[in-house]
């Protein structure tokens, strides 16, 4: 404490006052030397030496005032009080105490509140401004955004101190803040003055004082947008309306309806002025204009009125009392519709019950008046009630995602502050008992707010203990027997009076130190000690307003009245309550509800109470700083570190301890870095202790959990391990066994005879290579054409290839006459020089090949010496020894060895060409793995060969070769980059060779006799097929033709449609058998002929071979109708078959049939004996003929043929055709088939084991050779077919084909051909069919058997797709339909359901019953026939092997093993599993935070929609569903909650997951893939659930979509389920997505979108591709039917936009069209400016004729522009040019043309020729220019306008008289400007500085100009204020972020 002193001459001081509390005072110095001391009043007071001593000095904040009052030096309340008043004189209103505002009425206005303050202010830290009510709104604001924490603001006071308007300032911030600009905060807004109409009033402190407590929660989206709100009443003070204090009011609403009303409305009432009624005399008229919004208008009038009963006049009467009848009375009466006389007794009476009866009592006077008091109070209090309650329902809406959809609020509180008045009554008790709550409330969060400021400090503290009002609050609410309780008990005794409650208080609570008892008997107070004082209260009159009740008659009035607006008020009446207990209710919620929150206090202080600016008043601020607990803040502060000083504070009051005079902070560094440094380690030892003991902890965890990882890894490796070695010792094992095995088959005699047979081929091999070797030595030049003549002189020079010798097969003679002869058209090619190959630079030389592969030091070139290894490294020993038995040379090629032990030819004599090549080829075909050996021995020895002749004959072996086998991926691409440097004679044409024979696979022969002559030219042969009509057809084939490529060709040649069992025959001798339609070579075929012939010692160029073309097979399906070429060809296939005999009957009638139908078809109906005896001749066999007689052949087929012309009159000859080829399938099923040679090995016992199986469209058959039938099965005793390898063993090489004699024993011309030659020296794996049937299980071994499953296959399946008969497998009972067990089902096929999803629809053939049936419970029989009962019974055996069958059908298709289900698909085993997929809905959420979670109860509704079925199941196909349905209705139905609701999302991620897992479908899998990729550019999973998504994704690497969803898996958040563009495009396979863009030049471009694409994200990229300056100020825009034009918000994601703004809404349309996919509006997407910013015309040409040209032509041409006459013509004579550019030629349309030249208002004001004159003069003065150049003079003409870049509006309003009607809006980077469209004078132009909030509907637009407080609003009518409201936005957002920009941030520890 520091004494005043002469010394402190200056010095402010603190002097005692007489309000208690210390006033400040300067210490100055008279003239004569005395003390003075000029208080804050101006006031001089003497000093004495003995009061000097007891002076204070006052502390350096405490004399300039400071912001935050914490910071106070003097913290106390005379330091609080001055600092108040310092601030007050300077026009300073607003001080921090703390995160406390305190906010004193300036009672004057006050340039605080613009919209410049509001975004100042927005953003901002607490306390980096001045302080503000808009800092403390943007905390809560900003706290809400970023904690997701529900924020609450309590603003108290005195009644007129300002809570009101702070309330409103608040909810003003919020709404221009939240960006929504929507009609929402309008009402918000607009909902105070209602509230403030009807609760407010006069009083003697405040002219505007509200007489009820106020709880406002506004409710914030996600995006901090406001989207609702709801508003609470307390406490209302309903005694106002009947009884004022002097000189107070009524509430305003009553001298509102009296202004406002008209003189025939108040005459019809009876009305007059306020000063006629009773409730409202005792003041002048009081005018409040309000707007009125209720629909009820009439009712609320009706019902305010009823204060007309205070009018009423009680009498007295004796005891009782009676209603003085007047017209007020009456009136009242009818106003609320009911009797008079009914009125008027229940206003006087009172009925109660007795024992037996009810009994009416009469009131006196006095009691009358009261109860007439009680009726209009109560009313009022009611309607007051249902007004809050319509406020709600209008501005309280109620979210889509749920009404318990919980979102972030905001709430305010302004109510009454602590009241101590004279006489205070039950009113002020329970607003002093609200006010103690709060009070409570207030000081625990200061407490909590040092606590941790200290914690952020470090800062070791005591516990302090604060003693709080928590005594004040037992005492009247909390302990028993409490004052509120007491008044409550006494209210319910119906003898209960105010004397006998005061006596039990003061009974109850005598002892008490916060109770104050009343003063004697007689005295009807009591006292209370509140946290701001004591306050007595008058007790009289307590009971009566706490029981708040009307008696009964009352409210039987009320039930008779015809009021419904009475009625509706009174509903709840019953419900008995009294007043203290509906306060303390609303206050336990409130104070509920502001516990949750995060609060943030406003309190507000009036300096006087004549409401004068500038006049403080110390005693009214001072008492209010008791009551507003401002003072309990300052004690929590000093019980602990009250000082609290800045380094800048600290370093200048002790800057007298440094040893230098230089105190500047930014020099004197070494301060702040000492404190910081000791800081720094008093919180990093903390730190470290900490770390330690964490560390230690993670050791020990980390230590165990290494510890069971590196057991778990070394368990599992072991386990591996033991397995790996298992299957290699099986294997070696095995190796070896077949090893022992073959050298047991080897007997010494066999080993002996091969050893010598080798040595004798060796000698001779090595005789040969000797001669070729001395030949060598000797090269004689020649020619290419002579060498191959050489090599080919075995060829003759003309040859009949294909047989042209020997006769054609039986039956076949007659098409012998029309064929064709292949011709091979020879080409002599011209020399060619010998090429170096210098190939080393290439990728794949066979230089480097040679390099890397080459055995020892061979290289890649040619030598003359014969190799003595393999060039390549073998295995094999064989394979060795053959490789170097022989050198593949073009020198030599000598004969092999070792070529067949003991079946080989005898080398008694030279071998030829042919054999050679035999040879060589024979060992590749035996030998695969010496293939690349013989091509790098060819290569080898054609690399740098000089010698001509050699490199020819290397060329032409290579390229035989190349037809028959080809290479190794090893070599491949190496002799494909060879053959591409070869000679133009070889290389093309072997390359083409090596690609045919690689294409449709190796040879199995030695190459024939034509196909040598084919190379010797190298040209393709064409060869000669015969159809079955006699035609013949010349087609090309090569070696590598195939008979699938002949059919083809043949079948495109004659146009053959249906081409399915067609196969091409070759005829060779007597035989004639079927190549098939598939891989076989018809090559190999010929030379199998060749070989027969050669066998049998003749020549093999003269093999009599021939070609046909027959039908071989039928499917079970076939129609003739479909293709009449291949019917025709058939047709005449059955009829020489009957003439040859190839197929015959027993029955004489089937041929009879046949001929009279070829009878028909042949002559037609025409009857002649001649006719029918040729018909006879050609279709009967001539073993018939002579068995029968000829003429009674003739008189069967004319009999028949009279028949046939009955029903085919009308009928075609092609139709007939058609029934031929049916009769003969029908008939013949055996003569149409595939036949395969087999051997049983397991199954059903047969009487053979090795048989014949045939293959036809009726079925297959078991036949023995002597076609006698061993079993028959139909397709539908088939339940599967498999196939596998069965074993290894000896197979011949060479195909073995059936040959299908013509005999009339059929089966008896079996003939196997080809050669023994190389068979015994190659080994095959033969392969077995497992083919299951009702009969047993049947295990066939067989060559073909691969071919024979497939075509079993293709039938079965082509059967099932065509049947619509099924059997159930199971018991099936489901929604009301049961089917038992082998059931027939007749599955339907309208369309309903899809087969291919898993569902069809079918009927039981037995009950009749129709529905879904999942295809897994039922198997689909292969019959086109309704099957046989024998057909449908199943054993439970074969139906496991139906199960297994059909699971491996589906495991054949390519889908990733891990999505495979273990289960069978139509048995389960097990308990089904969560995580696998199910057909099955399932019952309830798959999470357990989903399931019985109270919380998440809202989402029932959501969840029954992925549940009950869900619609996941649905779309992958695993659930019935209707092909009507669109999957954008069922994507809706799946994402759309989840989109809406956070927990929701994981449930959908699991789900999909778990149908995707184990599911047997690949078809389902699929569409859950859609699913899931679909998801991932939705949301993402949890943090808990997203390993588990990663991992699962990362699992199933070869799924195509598998990457692509794990590269979305980001962390985005759509808000909107899937746009009908991207379910279109991932269903067609497809995640690009690229979407049309139009530009205002009416130009288009695609530009690429995805699911995470913004709309800014596309505006840039568009801005980037379009190569503009700046993207800056260009936006989208989307226009559709019902709106022009409207921008895309930049944050939003772009399918979310097109979603929200293309949907049609669903509330219009009918029920029956709910379940239909949502209707999606056309809709357009333009990409243009948007705001005029930076726009010079010139400087981007891009910019100018993109977006400039074409947007603000179409404003001046509609004329919005204000212009001169000579702007005019300049500019329309630039835009004639745009539109004609030179072509003078147009002069004269330039009147029709002024539409488009001139704006549409100025077009009169001259005529069109004066206008042609001018503008064609004006056109020729801009001679020169090109049409981009007049476009950018146009804009460079018009940028200088004031409206340049404006965007044009034209509204109706009535807000401002002074303008006209119909008003002009242009919005620009100005402002908004008002033009007269007539005149296109500015009217007044707003800069956005000046606007503070807008809003927009659908037909109208609204706007506050001014400040917050006071402002002008202007409401127009128009239809565009949707673009009005965006563009507004658009220009401050881009002003704010500019300003944010350049906006200093003082990040300085010392702010200057």
């Amino acid at each position: 404490m520091t004494h005043c002193a002469p010394r402190f001459q200056g010095e402010w001081v603190w002097v005692d006052s007489g309000i208690g509390v210390p006033i400040g005072a300067r210490v100055k110095l008279t003239d004569t030397g005395h003390q003075l001391l000029v208080d804050d009043e101006g006031k001089e007071h003497k000093l004495s030496q003995n009061e000097e001593g007891s002076i204070r000095v006052m502390h350096p904040t405490s004399v300039e005032g400071v912001d935050d009052m914490i910071r106070l030096g003097d913290l106390n309340e005379a330091g609080l009080l001055r600092n108040l008043l310092v601030r007050h004189r300077q026009g300073i209103i607003y001080t921090y105490t703390g995160s406390v505002l305190v906010a004193v009425n300036p009672y004057q206005e006050l340039p605080l509140y613009t919209a410049d303050q509001v975004r100042l202010y927005h953003g901002r830290r607490l306390g980096e401004l001045p302080p503000h009510v808009f800092a403390i709104a943007d905390t809560c604001y900003f706290n809400m955004r970023r904690h997701n924490r529900d924020q609450c603001c309590i603003i108290s006071g005195e009644s007129g101190a300002g809570k009101t308007e702070s309330t409103k300032l608040v909810l003003q911030f919020l709404a221009a803040v939240s960006g929504q600009h929507s009609w929402i905060e309008q009402q918000i807004l607009e909902a105070n003055p209602i509230l403030e109409a009807f609760g407010n009033a006069k009083t003697i402190r405040n002219d505007n004082s509200s007489r009820f407590g106020k709880y406002v929660e506004i409710f914030f989206n996600k995006d901090g947008a406001i989207e609702g709100a709801r508003m609470e009443q307390y406490l209302l003070e309903k005694s106002r309306v009947c009884h004022q204090a002097m000189e107070e009011r009524n509430y305003h609403i009553f001298y509102c309806m009296l202004a406002g009303m008209t003189a025939e409305q108040k005459k019809t009432l009876c009305l007059g002025n306020a000063a006629e009624f009773v409730y409202l005399k005792r003041v002048i008229l009081y005018i409040f204009l309000i707007k009125d919004i209720f629909t009820e208008y009439n009712y609320v009038t009706d019902v305010l009125f009823t204060t007309l009963l205070g009018n009423s006049a009680i009498l007295n009467n004796m005891e009782s009392s009676d209603v003085s009848l007047s017209n007020h009375f009456t009136l009242s009466a009818n106003l609320l519709e009911v009797q008079p006389a009914a009125l008027a007794v229940s206003l006087t009476y009172r009925s109660f019950m007795t024992n037996r009866e009810r009994v009416s009592k009469p009131l006196n006077s006095e009691q009358a008046a009261d109860s007439r008091d009680a009726f209009v109070k109560a009313i009022y209090g009611k309607l007051f009630i249902w007004i809050v309650g319509r406020i709600n329902s209008a501005i309280q809406k109620t979210p889509i995602n749920g009404p318990k959809y919980v979102r972030n609020s905001i709430g305010l509180l302004d109510i009454f502050g602590f009241e101590n008045f004279d006489s205070n009554s039950f009113e002020q008790l329970c607003i002093n008992f609200a006010n103690e709550q709060l009070q409570q409330f207030f000081v625990r969060h200061v407490f909590k707010l040092e606590q941790e400021e200290y914690t952020k400090e470090d800062i070791v503290w005591r516990t302090i203990t604060f003693s709080d009002n928590t005594d004040t609050l037992d005492l009247l609410a909390v302990k028993p027997l409490n004052v509120l309780a007491l008044i409550d008990e006494e209210s319910h005794f119906p003898k209960g009076t105010d004397v006998t409650m005061l006596n039990k208080m003061d009974q109850a609570h005598a002892k008490c130190n916060k109770y104050i008892p009343s003063k004697n008997t007689h005295d009807m107070e009591f006292g209370i000690h509140h946290f701001a004082g004591a306050v007595h209260y008058d007790s009289k009159g307590f009971l009566e307003k706490n029981r708040d009740a009307l008696n009964s008659d009352i409210l039987k009035l009320i039930d008779a009245s015809t009021n419904k607006l009475l009625r509706q008020l009174f509903e709840k009446e019953r419900q008995v309550s009294t007043l203290s207990g509906q306060f303390r209710q609303s206050l336990d919620s409130l104070m509920n509800a502001l516990s949750k929150c995060q609060p943030h206090f406003i309190r507000c202080f009036k300096p006087n109470d004549d409401k004068k600016s500038m006049v403080f008043d110390r005693n009214l601020c001072i008492r209010q700083l008791r009551y507003s607990g401002m003072i309990d803040t300052i004690k929590i502060r000093k019980l602990g570190f009250p000082i609290r000083h800045t380094f800048k504070q600290f370093l200048q009051r002790y800057r007298v301890l440094l040893n230098t005079t230089v105190c500047d902070p930014k020099t004197v560094r070494h301060l702040q870095r000492g404190f910081e440094r000791l800081q720094s380690k008093i919180r990093g030892r903390l730190v470290r202790g900490h770390y330690l003991k964490e560390l230690a902890a993670a050791v020990t965890m980390q230590s165990q959990v290494r510890g069971y990882l590196a057991r778990k890894s070394y368990k599992s490796k072991r386990e591996a391990v033991t397995v790996l070695q298992a299957h290699t010792r099986g294997m070696l094992a095995r190796k070896t066994t077949n090893k022992m095995k073959t050298d047991v088959f080897l007997s010494a005699q066999e080993r002996e005879a091969r050893e010598r047979s080798a040595a004798e081929l060796q000698q001779r091999l090595e005789d040969v290579l000797s001669q070729s070797q001395e030949a060598a030595a000797k090269p004689e030049p020649v020619s290419e054409q002579e060498m191959v003549e050489t090599m080919f002189s075995f060829l003759p020079n003309k040859v009949a290839v294909g047989g042209r010798e020997g006769p054609a097969p039986e039956g076949f003679e007659d098409l012998e006459r029309m064929r064709t002869i292949p011709e091979v058209i020879e080409e002599i090619p011209e020399e060619q020089p010998v090429v170096d190959y210098d190939d080393e630079n290439e990728e794949f030389s066979f230089t480097k090949f040679s390099a890397l592969h080459f055995q020892g030091s061979a290289t890649h070139s040619h030598i003359s010496q014969r190799l003595r290894q393999p060039l390549l490294f073998h295995e094999d020993e064989g394979d060795a020894l053959v490789s170097t038995q022989y050198q593949a040379s073009s020198e030599t090629i000598t004969e092999e060895k070792d070529i067949l032990i003991g079946e080989g030819r005898t080398l008694d004599r030279p071998i030829s060409d042919l054999e050679k090549l035999h040879i060589i080829v024979g060992y590749a075909l035996s030998r695969r793995d010496i293939r690349d050996e013989i091509y790098c021995q060819i290569i080898k020895q054609l690399v740098n060969n000089k010698n001509q002749k050699s490199s020819l004959r290397g060329w032409v072996l290579l390229s035989i070769c190349l037809g028959i086998f080809p290479p190794t991926e090893l070599l491949m691409q190496y002799l494909e980059s060879f053959l591409g440097r070869g000679p133009s004679s070889y290389g093309p044409y072997c390359a083409e060779r090596l690609r045919r024979v690689v294409a449709n696979g190796e040879r199995g022969e030695p190459p024939c006799w034509i196909e040598l002559q084919a190379v010797k030219t190298k040209k393709t042969t064409q060869v000669s097929v015969a159809l079955m009509d006699s035609l013949s057809v010349s087609l090309p084939v090569d070696s590598a033709c195939t008979s699938a490529e002949v059919c083809q060709a043949l079948a495109k040649k004659v146009n053959i449609k249906d081409i399915y069992g067609f196969s091409l025959y070759i005829g060779f001798c007597e035989k004639v058998w079927s190549l098939g339609s598939g891989r076989r070579h018809v090559m190999d075929a010929i030379s199998q002929c060749e070989q027969e012939v050669r066998r049998k010692g003749e020549e093999e160029q003269h093999a009599p071979w021939r070609l046909y073309f027959r039908k071989e097979l039928f499917t079970p399906w076939h129609d003739s109708s479909i293709d009449a070429v291949s019917t025709d060809l058939i047709y005449r296939q059955v009829i020489r078959g009957l003439k040859s005999g190839e197929y015959h009957s027993e029955k004489e009638d089937d041929l009879v049939q046949l001929a009279a139908m070829y009878y028909y078809v042949t002559f037609g109906s025409a009857i002649s004996g001649e006719n029918a005896k040729k018909v006879v001749e050609e279709c009967i066999t001539t073993e018939l003929i002579e068995t029968k007689s000829q003429g009674k052949l003739i008189q069967l087929v004319n009999a028949a043929h009279t028949q046939v012309n009955c029903y085919s009159q009308v009928r075609s000859t092609d139709s007939v055709k058609g029934d031929v080829v049916d009769y003969a399938r029908q008939k013949w099923p055996i003569y149409f088939s595939k036949f395969y040679e087999v051997t049983q090995m397991s199954g059903p016992p047969l009487p053979k084991s090795n048989f014949i199986v045939a293959i036809n469209w009726n079925g297959i058959s078991f036949q023995d050779e002597k076609e006698k039938k061993l079993l028959e099965l139909s397709y539908p005793e088939v339940t599967g077919v498999n196939k596998s390898r069965y074993g290894q063993g000896p197979v011949q090489v060479f195909q073995k084909c059936i040959l299908i004699s013509f005999l009339p024993s059929f089966f008896s011309s079996f003939l196997l051909l080809g050669s023994n030659f190389f068979s015994k020296n190659s080994t095959d794996i033969m392969k077995s069919v497992s083919l299951a049937t009702l009969r047993g299980q049947f295990l066939l071994q067989s060559v073909d058997a691969g071919e024979m499953a497939d075509l079993i296959q293709l039938y079965l399946e082509g059967l099932r797709e065509r049947s619509v008969y099924a059997v159930a497998l199971q018991d099936i009972n489901k929604q009301g339909r049961s089917i038992t067990m082998n059931h027939l089902i007749t599955h339907l096929t309208d369309g309903e359901y899809s087969p291919d999803r898993g569902w069809i629809k079918g009927t039981n053939e037995r009950t009749g019953n129709t529905g879904a049936i999942s295809t897994d419970t039922v198997l689909v029989l292969p019959t086109l026939e309704k099957p046989s009962d024998t057909t449908l019974v199943r054993s439970p055996d074969q139906k496991k092997t139906v199960a297994q069958n059909v699971h491996e059908r589906e495991e054949r298709k390519p889908f990733n093993k891990s999505t495979r289900n273990p289960l069978s698909l139509l048995f389960q085993l097990q308990m089904e599993k969560l995580w696998a997929a199910s057909k099955e809905p399932i019952k309830q959420p798959l999470l357990k935070s989903l399931v019985g979670n109270t919380d998440l109860s809202h989402l029932a509704f959501f969840l029954l929609s992925l549940t009950f079925p869900s619609p996941i199941l649905k779309y992958m196909g695993d659930y019935p569903i209707k092909q009507v349905r669109q999957p954008i209705e069922l994507t809706d139905q799946i994402f759309g909650p989840a989109t809406q609701h956070v927990p929701l999302q994981d449930e959908v991620y699991c789900q999909i997951m778990r149908q995707m897992t184990s599911n047997s479908s690949r078809y389902v899998v699929d569409y859950g893939w859609q699913l899931m990729w679909l998801c991932t550019g939705l949301f993402p999973p949890s943090q808990t659930l997203l390993r588990y998504t990663q991992r699962f994704l990362e699992s199933r690497p070869r799924e195509p979509l598998a990457t692509d969803c794990l590269q979305r898996l980001q962390m985005l958040l759509r808000k909107l389920p899937p746009h009908q563009v991207e379910v279109d495009a991932i269903q067609q396979n497809s995640n690009q997505i690229f979407h049309k863009i139009h530009f205002p030049n009416d130009l288009t471009e695609l530009f690429e979108v995805t699911s995470t694409t913004r709309i800014r994200d596309l505006v840039r990229n568009i801005a980037y591709k379009l190569i503009l300056a700046s993207a800056d100020g260009y936006g989208l825009f989307m226009k559709t039917p019902n709106k022009v034009d409207f921008n895309l918000e930049d944050q939003n994601y772009f399918f979310d936009s097109l979603r929200q703004t293309t949907d049609q809404p669903k509330k219009t349309k009918k029920v029956r069209e709910a379940r239909k996919a949502p209707a999606t509006m056309p809709y357009l997407v333009i990409f243009m400016r948007k705001l005029w910013f930076n726009v010079t015309p010139g400087r981007d040409l891009t910019s100018d004729l993109t977006f400039h040209f074409p947007q603000e032509l179409p404003k001046y041409l509609r004329g919005y522009h204000k212009c001169t006459k000579e702007e005019m013509i300049s500019l329309a004579g630039l835009l004639f040019r745009v539109k004609v550019d030179t072509d003078r030629s147009q002069f004269v349309m330039i009147p029709r043309m002024l539409k488009e030249l001139v704006p549409a208002d100025e077009m009169k004001t001259m005529s069109p020729e004066d206008w042609k004159k001018h503008v064609i003069s004006s056109y020729n003065k801009q001679a020169g220019i090109t049409l981009d150049e007049a476009k950018v003079a146009f804009l460079k003409g018009i940028c200088h306008w004031p409206t340049f870049g404006c965007a044009f509006f034209e509204v109706k309003q009535t807000s401002e008289p002074s303008y006209p009607s119909i008003v002009q809006i242009a919005i620009s980077k100005q402002g908004v400007s008002f033009i007269d469209p007539k005149t296109k004078e500015l009217l007044v132009m707003h800069p956005f500085s000046r606007i503070t909030n807008w809003s927009s509907g659908s037909t109208y637009f609204h706007m506050t100009i001014g400040n917050l407080v006071k402002g002008n609003t202007f409401l127009c009518e128009t239809s565009l204020g949707y673009k009005m409201d965006d563009l507004l936005s658009s220009y401050v957002n881009m002003y704010e972020m500019q300003r944010q920009a350049v906006r200093p941030r003082n990040n300085s520890m010392f702010p200057t």
